[in-house]
């Protein structure tokens, strides 16, 4: 529809090829769905607005919604029912633990308990363990702290640890502000870096299965290689490490804590190196934070190599088709159109209306000295040797 309007909106006359006259009006050649759209957006005769069909990927983005409406009732439904038994079951045994040791200390009274437990809350809540707090190492050490800033600038925010003062609070939101984009850019370019080799190995594999499989299984299977390398290096062979180094961790602990980590979600629940008299802590938490950096930059690109297949970027169906059309560098970054692997097109079922124009010719059949072979098929002029002009 857009190369179609490009012709009439410019102040050309539009004529339809042979065999497409949809939208075509005899009677006013000039006239095409291009003008009729815009005088339904400007207003009909009379001045009234005419009842304009939502656009599909309108409708696409209502049915999302409700869908992604959907999907996080699903998900509280699960949640509730999977989680809300075990902790009833932990809140009865903390009451009879709590009713047994004041039987066992009847000097200490109920309210002095509930005062105690209290003040270990508060305290537990803004990062101080009442376990560790003597002899254990300090919350903002060297090793703590560099820790805390890279969860900052990554977005990721265990939430174990936070500032208290109100200097560093405010620290913290300025040192954010900066601090993530610049995290940002620098995962981009580590990413535009990694997107060369990821190339070639597309590359190889159009050429070696280009004759057996379509471009889109192709990269199905060049996407899959890149996620298996991913998961392995960066979830399965970290989540085995830290359950060797983290007391109380097992595989799966291990494993959920570097998903958990790499998607950026940061629940908290689980922080390597906090565990008491951790050996050489401050390097630990170094490499941890290089390791998180590293896997950030693998989960970017796998993302990027997703969104780059169109067939598998939904986010293509709920832009509006002239969004796309127009050209907006931003939004064409957006929809994976500016990156450095190769890109496809937006796909658009609308026929394609090509306009015309009529010239005319003073001779309707060429000359006998005019060439009318395609320019591919045209061979390279002979000079002729000093020989003879044979």
């Amino acid at each position: 529809m857009l190369l179609a309007c490009q012709g009439c909106c410019s102040g050309e006359d539009y004529y339809p090829l042979e065999g497409d006259t949809e939208g075509y009006d005899e009677e006013n050649p000039g006239e095409s769905d291009c003008e009729e759209d815009v005088k339904g957006a400007r207003g009909g005769r009379g001045g009234e607005r005419r009842w304009r069909r939502p656009r599909l990927p309108d409708v696409v983005l209502a049915v999302y919604l409700v869908a992604y409406w959907g999907y996080l009732f699903l998900g509280a439904a699960f949640f509730s029912q999977i989680e809300g038994p075990l902790q009833e079951m932990m809140a009865l045994k903390l009451k009879e633990s709590r009713e047994a040791f004041l039987r066992q200390y009847p000097c200490v009274s109920d309210s002095a308990l509930e005062d105690l437990i209290v003040e270990i809350i508060t305290a537990n809540n803004r990062g101080v363990s009442a376990a560790k707090s003597t002899g254990g190492e300090h919350n903002w050490s060297f090793g703590q702290s560099f820790f805390f800033s890279s969860t900052i600038v990554t977005t990721i925010g265990y939430g174990h640890v936070h500032p208290l003062s109100e200097g560093g609070k405010i620290f913290c939101i300025i040192y954010a502000i900066i601090g993530i984009p610049m995290t940002f850019i620098l995962l981009t370019a580590l990413v535009e870096r990694l997107l060369l080799p990821t190339t070639w190995l597309l590359y190889w594999l159009n050429s070696k299965l280009g004759h057996l499989y379509q471009p889109f299984n192709i990269r199905v299977f060049h996407l899959a290689i890149i996620g298996t390398i991913t998961f392995g290096l960066f979830m399965v062979v970290p989540a085995f490490i830290f359950a060797k180094l983290e007391p109380g961790w097992d595989f799966l602990d291990s494993l959920y804590y570097c998903f958990i980590s790499l998607t950026t979600i940061g629940l908290g629940d689980y922080i390597p190196g906090d565990a008491p008299r951790q050996p050489m802590r401050p390097l630990y938490k170094i490499c941890i934070t290089a390791y998180l950096l590293l896997g950030l930059t693998f989960v970017m690109l796998l993302l990027h190599l997703y969104n780059d297949i169109p067939q598998l970027n939904l986010g293509l169906f709920l832009l509006r088709g002239s969004d796309v059309a127009a050209g907006d560098p931003e939004r064409m970054r957006l929809s994976g159109t500016g990156g450095v692997a190769p890109k496809y097109t937006q796909h658009n079922d609308q026929p394609v209306r090509q306009s015309v124009k009529v010239v005319s010719r003073p001779v309707d059949s060429p000359s006998p000295e005019e060439d009318t072979t395609p320019v591919h098929a045209q061979m390279p002029p002979i000079i002729p040797t000093s020989q003879g002009s044979g």
